[in-house]
């Protein structure tokens, strides 16, 4: 599967985006942590950041006992910038196009 596809895939879950809103709040969170915040099994939990895991949305590292678990932005600004940031552009340069045309003096102004 593509890239943006599992991208698509994770972020198309409530709880996997409350998952990554969790840990936007506070990064490094253990799975015990997370599980507490919903209301499912931890098993739930971990094939949810599984999925999240396999977006390359959420990065893991150990400290000692505990697995931590940390939000990886990367891959929500890459699909912001192919998909939305280039829609968006001919709105944003239109908007300033009509800002500067009303701002601009008219001739009335400009005469004494």
């Amino acid at each position: 599967m593509a890239e943006d596809d599992e991208v698509f895939k994770a972020l198309a879950d409530p709880t996997r985006r409350f998952l990554l809103d969790l840990l936007f709040t506070r990064d490094g969170r253990t799975l015990t942590e997370l599980e507490s915040e919903v209301e499912m099994t931890r098993f739930g939990v971990m094939k949810h950041l599984r999925v999240l895991e396999a977006a390359n949305l959420v990065v893991t590292r150990r400290s000692g006992r505990e697995k931590l678990h940390f939000l990886n932005p990367v891959p929500i600004r890459l699909i912001h910038d192919r998909w939305i940031d280039k829609y968006t552009e001919r709105q944003v340069a239109a908007l300033a196009d009509l800002k500067a045309q009303l701002e601009a003096p008219t001739d009335k102004e400009e005469r004494p």
